[in-house]
Parts: structure tokens; C-alpha cells; sequence
């Protein structure tokens, strides 16, 4: 028998649907349900690697893991990752496929609707329970024709849906009640429950508006949530850069680290480990004026890495990290970030770019080539120790996860990585004579306290290490509890179970 079927779509992105998913699935999870996250398409840099090498958006992992199971690619079977305004790669079933622009990829969505629906059968089949994530908005006329994310997922499954508004940014009757009344009454009827999300201060001063819109809508409002603070979980994508969290305290003894926001920056989280150490501040900045003089500039992952080489030298950046480096400030790259701080990039084929070569920063002494092969990987690894901070960690185990393109030649390699089924390990990173300018393929670094809190030493830092590490069991717990307290879990349940 078919799993049963529960949808969260939202009036807009970014309402809080990945949230209230990943909530949804702890709290059954909880109840002993046997429950899966599903996302038809996403689109998103922000990527997570399967134990078999499958590529899926990182919030869909998130879900995984509250859950209770691991992830895989059924849980999203199309990710798009845009290398540029109007051009992504597009990942099938956790693989990469095709470089489309919008227009062309457009063409191919009905052949990739049986990649969906079989995907979303197969967990069906696994679980008792699968909750399906909608993207964007389902009222999007313009886009209606083919739809693979929201309606005609929730046709598939015939699933109930939950809609989600969100009032902190205004406007929650328009949002609600003008995406509702744009479908047609056969979806509409799907629609069974409202959601209002991100309400600051008392959810009882909204009394009156909920009535209004279950007057309207015909609908229940299963519950007013409250505004969330930041979990320190990771994010569904780069549209969380868009607003800069508070300025946090930072006084005089305070680490200064400065990550550059690049225009295709992609695995962020990376850095999230950094931003939770006592007596650590972690900015992002797009010009100079705000790279100012931290005392180590970090340069992430992205998903066009010659394309925000270009973009470093156009605003100036790109100069200006060499000064700091040759001045003495640290500068660490992962992943693009790490091929941006080479000499050399090759790209004989065009993979990643119509340029053949691109002279780098020049702050490591490696070159970069190109290659349409993509390693995806979940790995461990040896530091190998080297100049500096690293000579301490020699043979110290770190793990973390590949996603990348292109291969590094290093003359001075750092970290001896294993990955799965791989005959012998694979020599990785590189740094200069001192050690403090370093970079390295492996996404999750920061995540290893060991070698997280040994670097920041070398920097100066004089916090106070946590006496645990984040516990993410702990805080997708208290989203568990978030859902529970604002939601009428009665009207939930018999949504689910149909009684």
C-alpha cells in the first residue's frame, strides 16, 4: 500500500517551507512514523552528497536527518544549480545531466515528469509517510503549463496541502487568499489548511485575523507560528544572504573573519561551525569597503568558479585579497574558492567556461583543469601536517564531502583523503611556506573540531570551546517543538491519516 501523502506549498519562496518540512518530519519521527522527505525539483548551490555519491539540495538532507533516515535521490530527484542568470546544471536522480538555459530546459520538463513521479512512487512504497515540499508558489500563471514542483505533485499524489504565508513580510491576506482564488477549483480543493508563518510577538494579538481568513478562505488556519530564530542549521540557499543578520557584538578581542559572498557561492554552510565559537565573527561581503581588515578572508565554494573570478577582479577584490595576504592576513579557500587561489585555470573543453585559461590570484602554487566528470563524494581523510598550524594535526582523521568539478595539481598537498571503493587515497589541498594561505577540495572542513579550533588558534583566537559540539539532534528536536506548539495537531493528524 502507497505511502500517505502530506504537501506544504507557500504563497512565495522563501516563506519557511523547507523548515516546516524538516519540523513535520522530527515530529513524526517522533510518533514512530516511518516518514521521508520529497522534492520534485529544487533549485539551489546549496548541495548535500548521498553515501552512494548522489547529489540532492541541502535541505532536503536536513529533512533527512530529522527524519531519522538517510537521504538519497529519490528525495529530490531534479536539482537545478545555476551557473548563471539564465543557466543551470541540471542533476537527475542524483547525477549530473545536462547545462541547460531556462528556455531549453523548459522544453524537456514533461519527459522529466516520469523522473519525478517514479521517484516520488518509489518512496511511497519504502515509507509509511512522505512529506512533499512545494517550491515557490503554486499560482504562478506563467508557469502552470509545466509545473513539476507544486500542483501537479499534489495532483499525483492526490495529498492534502498545506498552504504557508508568510505575515513578517506584510501582506498575508493578499498572500494567502490571492494564491488560493488564482487556482482553479480542482487544485483549490486540495488546498485543506492555511498556515501563517514568522509572526513576531503574541500569536493571540492575530486572533481576529485568523478568523477573517477562514471567513474568506472557507479553510482552517491550523496555527499561527511563531517568528524562529537562527538555529545554526544550514540553509536552503544563498536568498538568506540577501538579508544580513543583526551586527553582532564584537568586541576588541574578537576574531574578524570575512567570507566572500560570491555571486554563484554555494555551500556556505561550510562556515557555520566557525560563526558558533565563542569570541568568533563571521561577515559576508560583496566590496572592498566592507572587506575592510579581518584577520582571515575565506573564499567558499561556488558553482561558476571562473565566472566569479572575473566578478572578484571587477569589484576590486581580487587585488585587494592579494594585499591582505601578502600583508600577513590569512586567506583560506575551499572548493572553487580554492581552485580562485591558484595560478592557473584550465578549461581546454569548456566545461566550466568559453575561456581556455584564467590566470588565478596566484596565492597557491597549484593550477586547475577543468573536466566534464564530477566528483561527488562522502570521504574521510588525514591531514598530513605542513607549515605552520598544521604541523600539529599531523594524522589527525577529519571526514567531509566532495562537490566538484575540475582536477588540482599541488606540488604541496595537506590532506591524504579516502574516498569509498577508491583503490588508494588521493592527495588534496595545498598551502604556502607559512601556512596561512591554504585551501582544499573539502566541503564540511569546519565541521571537524579539532582542526576548526587549531586554525583559529593560529589566528589569535582566545574564546572558550563549547564544552560539546552543536548537538543538530537537539535543535531539529526543538523545530519538532516549534511545530507542535504553534500548530492544531488534532486537525494535523487527521489531515494525514484521514480520520
Amino acid at each position: 500500500m502507497a505511502a500517505r501523502a502530506l504537501m506544504v506549498q507557500g504563497s512565495s519562496s522563501s516563506v519557511g517551507k523547507s523548515l516546516l518540512v524538516a519540523a513535520l518530519c522530527r515530529y513524526f519521527a517522533r510518533r514512530g512514523v516511518r516518514v521521508a522527505p520529497f522534492k520534485a525539483q529544487n533549485m539551489s548551490n546549496n548541495a548535500a552528497v548521498c553515501a552512494d555519491g548522489a547529489e540532492i539540495g541541502r535541505a532536503q538532507a536536513l529533512q533527512a536527518l530529522a527524519a531519522g533516515v538517510a537521504p538519497s535521490a529519490e528525495m529530490n530527484p531534479i536539482l537545478l544549480k545555476p551557473e548563471g542568470d539564465a543557466r543551470a546544471q541540471v542533476v537527475v536522480m542524483g547525477r549530473p545531466w545536462r547545462t541547460l538555459s531556462a528556455g531549453a530546459y523548459a522544453q524537456h520538463k514533461a519527459a522529466l515528469w516520469a523522473t519525478v513521479t517514479a521517484a516520488l512512487d518509489a518512496l511511497r512504497a519504502r515509507y509509511e509517510l512522505v512529506l512533499i515540499e512545494g517550491a515557490g508558489s503554486p499560482a504562478e500563471l506563467n508557469l502552470r503549463a509545466s509545473d513539476l514542483a507544486n500542483m501537479a505533485v499534489a495532483r499525483y499524489a492526490q495529498a492534502p496541502v498545506l498552504l504557508v504565508g508568510d505575515i513578517d513580510r506584510g501582506g498575508i491576506f493578499a498572500q494567502l487568499l490571492g494564491t488560493l482564488w488564482l487556482l482553479p477549483p480542482a487544485e483549490r480543493a486540495l488546498v485543506r489548511a492555511l498556515v501563517v508563518n514568522k509572526f513576531r510577538g503574541d500569536p493571540a494579538l492575530f486572533a481576529e485575523g485568523v478568523r477573517q481568513l477562514e471567513a474568506a478562505s472557507a479553510l482552517p488556519v491550523l496555527g499561527v507560528l511563531p517568528w524562529l530564530g537562527d538555529l545554526g542549521l544550514p540553509e536552503e540557499d544563498a536568498v538568506a544572504l540577501e538579508t544580513p543578520p543583526p551586527p553582532a557584538p564584537a568586541g576588541p578581542a574578537a576574531l574578524d573573519l570575512a567570507v566572500i559572498q560570491l555571486p554563484h557561492i554555494a555551500n556556505f554552510d561550510d562556515f557555520t561551525p566557525l560563526a558558533a565559537e565563542d569570541g568568533v565573527r563571521l561577515r559576508y561581503v560583496r566590496t572592498c569597503a566592507a572587506l575592510g581588515q579581518p584577520h582571515a578572508v575565506l573564499l567558499p565554494g561556488t558553482k561558476s568558479t571562473v565566472a566569479d573570478l572575473l566578478w572578484l577582479r571587477r569589484q576590486g577584490l581580487a587585488r585587494a585579497i592579494v594585499h591582505l595576504a601578502r600583508s600577513g592576513t590569512a586567506v583560506v579557500g575551499i572548493c572553487g574558492g580554492y581552485q580562485m587561489l591558484g595560478e592557473r585555470l584550465d578549461d581546454p573543453a569548456g566545461v566550466e567556461s568559453p575561456r581556455p585559461s584564467v590566470v588565478g590570484l596566484g596565492l597557491l602554487p597549484v593550477c586547475t583543469q577543468f573536466a566534464g566528470d564530477k566528483a561527488t563524494y562522502q570521504v574521510r581523510a588525514q591531514v598530513c601536517g605542513g607549515p605552520g598550524w598544521l604541523a600539529a594535526l599531523r594524522g589527525q582523521e577529519v571526514s567531509g564531502y566532495e562537490i566538484h568539478m575540475g582536477r588540482t595539481a599541488s606540488p604541496r598537498p595537506w590532506l591524504k583523503v579516502h574516498r569509498a571503493g577508491a583503490a588508494a587515497p588521493i592527495a588534496d589541498g595545498a598551502t604556502d611556506a607559512t601556512g596561512r594561505i591554504w585551501g582544499c577540495y573539502l566541503h564540511g572542513l569546519f565541521a571537524n573540531p579539532g582542526l576548526r579550533r587549531a586554525w583559529l588558534a593560529s589566528l589569535g583566537w582566545k574564546g572558550r570551546a563549547a564544552a560539546a559540539e552543536v548537538d543538530v539532534t537537539a535543535r531539529l528536536d526543538a523545530l519538532a517543538d516549534w511545530v507542535a506548539a504553534g500548530l492544531d495537531l488534532r486537525r494535523l493528524e487527521a489531515l494525514v491519516w484521514g480520520s
